[in-house]
């Protein structure tokens, strides 16, 4: 009797495993870094080479950080969006530009607007993997104290926006904006 009952009750654990991945959002990959001080950083800018873009620079401050590269077809997506973003001056949007040729970030900044106040220049991508970042388009919010408050993965719309990243913004504002 043991016999079939054991390997029925391995199938119906393995059945709830499955149907509870199936209700998840594949866009919401939980974060290791949410609630936890942001990884610090200190990179040339993309603009200028002997300028440095610093995490430093933001303390006490909330502000987007938003990882980008010109070969990134998610990211020309969202690019638009970005630029309403920034045009509401919510947060200040800094850019991480990973992996990518300085020239052609330069290029695509100019072409097409620039959405961040600064953004910082990382070629080899070691400070994305310090950030957990696996793929561009992400975008983190972090909060004056310096810790991560939320992580979006996939291009940002401005529907996406509203619902997840202005109520914590507002929170932390005390209600404003």
């Amino acid at each position: 009797m043991w016999r079939f009952l054991l390997p029925l009750a391995g199938l119906a654990v393995l059945v709830g495993f499955f149907y509870q991945g199936l209700q998840r959002n594949p866009s919401e990959i939980p974060s290791p870094l949410i609630g936890k001080p942001a990884p610090e950083f200190s990179l040339p800018s993309v603009r200028d080479p002997n300028r440095l873009v610093a995490s430093k620079d933001y303390r006490g401050k909330m502000f987007v950080l938003n990882v980008w590269g010109t070969w990134c077809v998610g990211c020309r997506q969202e690019h638009e969006t970005l630029l309403e973003i920034a045009r509401t001056n919510a947060v200040p949007m800094v850019g991480l530009n990973w992996k990518d040729d300085r020239q052609q970030a330069v290029r695509w900044l100019n072409q097409l607007g620039d959405p961040y106040v600064e953004s910082a220049f990382d070629p080899e991508g070691r400070t994305a993997i310090d950030w957990g970042v696996y793929g561009a388009p992400e975008t983190f919010l972090i909060g004056a104290d310096g810790r991560v408050l939320h992580k979006h993965i996939a291009p940002l719309t401005v529907a996406i926006w509203e619902r997840d990243f202005l109520p914590k913004i507002r929170a932390a504002d005390g209600g404003g904006q």
